[in-house]
């Protein structure tokens, strides 16, 4: 294919204000992946947007297949999608249970 350009599995993308950690979840609009290293503000960085990951989880209890959602302000996954305005972004499906108090959920990403 001549218009071929990548897998897209992981991108590039440039840091945003406050820049970026190795595996924190990053997001741009629509478009949600975790940060391969640790870039400052306005440095390129690698970005996985598929796989399955072990991130930062809201105070919430989580089933198996569960929708997740990224909270964007608090950094942290989630299974509430935000209301009505859908503030919160669907990254993915939940790959394990986690109960309220566990730190993390294990996210397999939407592609």
């Amino acid at each position: 294919m001549k218009n071929y350009v990548q897998a897209g599995n992981v991108i590039t993308a440039t840091a945003p204000a406050g820049g970026v950690t190795s595996g924190g979840g990053v997001q741009f609009d629509a478009l949600f992946g975790v940060a391969a290293t640790d870039a400052d503000e306005g440095d390129d960085f690698e970005m996985a947007c598929a796989g399955v990951f072990d991130l930062p989880k809201a105070a919430v209890s989580v089933t198996y297949g569960a929708k997740i959602y990224w909270d964007d302000d608090a950094k942290v996954v989630t299974t509430d999608d935000g209301g009505t305005s859908q503030d919160n972004l669907n990254i993915g499906t939940a790959l394990a249970a986690a109960s309220g108090g566990t730190a993390t959920a294990r996210v397999r990403l939407r592609i």
